[in-house]
């Protein structure tokens, strides 16, 4: 096997452009690639978007002079990564959906890189009374809205993915003052953030990666909820006690349902069990392993993700 870290250490951006109509496929098949997210060119709903989301309706010349007809698909490959594994998935799947693909590869100095996924990053309004704003960007209208200042790292969720969004959602609506949460599987503690903003009395949050707990801790401080935040490195089951009044788990149907076998013992009568980060096509896996001890209590949908909230049958 080749070291790809010894012979190069600059990261590999691989280009895949497809049509605009297949962009929500495409961005789906692409996201399985790496665990740390993809960014999007995407122009074809240019002035709505910059109307929406930035409240202009002024646009530089050089982005209406770009393709409308086609998106592109970024990705970044760690230099411990094989670029042409990632390629022959991509391809394999794309022919598989029947989307019309060309795909580039390029090396990318990590800083670049870095730089690129930040520019596609805005602050973006969540739910009625949240607004997630990355740390660099400085032009924001919050409105009445709580500001979710987050600084993600490379790995972890920036809060614009449709699962995040659809379970901070659920989070508002749910979540009373006073609560107690815990997320399971916390990455960059956006979730144990945006419950602690919206009223939450702490949160606990777990995940086996120690930078993404070390991301957390550091988003809750930067947050003003420090002291309310316990991260915890390791396994659920091993580091956690206790009941909790809502439990979050924000990652993959398989690792949803793993978990649902252990979430009743953090849970009271009347916890809410929010799931997300569950393609549509495996809905009824997670919903099959809810029947025994859950009740459904509500369930969004956006793109082809899935969340379900749940409580325990009485």
């Amino acid at each position: 096997m080749t070291d790809y870290g010894m012979v190069n250490a600059d990261w590999t951006e691989i280009a895949v452009t497809i049509k605009a109509e297949d962009t929500d496929r495409a961005g789906d098949i692409t996201q399985m690639v790496v665990p740390y997210g993809i960014y999007i060119e995407d122009y074809s709903n240019l002035e709505e978007e910059a109307m929406e989301i930035a409240h202009i309706d002024l646009i530089d010349e050089d982005l209406l002079q770009k393709d409308r007809t086609k998106s592109i698909i970024h990705v970044y490959i760690s230099p411990e990564e094989n670029p042409a594994e990632a390629i022959s998935f991509l391809k394999e799947r794309f022919t598989a959906e029947n989307i019309w693909n060309e795909i580039t590869m390029a090396n990318c100095a990590e800083e670049d890189w870095i730089n690129n996924w930040r520019k596609y990053f805005k602050p973006i309004p969540v739910g009625e009374r949240l607004l997630v704003r990355p740390m660099w960007e400085e032009e924001y209208d919050a409105g009445d809205r709580v500001v979710l200042h987050l600084e993600p790292g490379l790995a972890f969720g920036t809060g614009t993915h449709e699962t995040t969004r659809l379970c901070m959602e659920l989070l508002e609506k749910y979540i009373e003052p006073g609560d107690t949460l815990l997320d399971m599987g916390c990455g960059s503690g956006i979730l144990s953030v945006a419950g602690l903003l919206l009223g939450a009395e702490s949160a606990v949050g777990v995940d086996i990666d120690a930078l993404a707990v070390k991301t957390a801790i550091a988003n809750a401080d930067v947050n003003g909820v420090g002291e309310k935040f316990t991260g915890i490195c390791g396994n659920l089951a091993e580091k956690v006690s206790g009941k909790f009044d809502i439990v979050v788990a924000n990652i993959v149907a398989d690792i949803v349902i793993l978990l649902t076998q252990d979430a009743p013992r953090f849970m009271n009568p009347d916890t809410v069990y929010i799931m997300s980060g569950i393609i549509d096509t495996r809905e009824d896996d997670v919903l099959a392993c809810l029947m025994e001890n859950f009740e459904l209590i509500d369930r969004r949908e956006e793109k082809g993700w899935v969340a379900l909230a749940a409580k325990l049958k009485a």
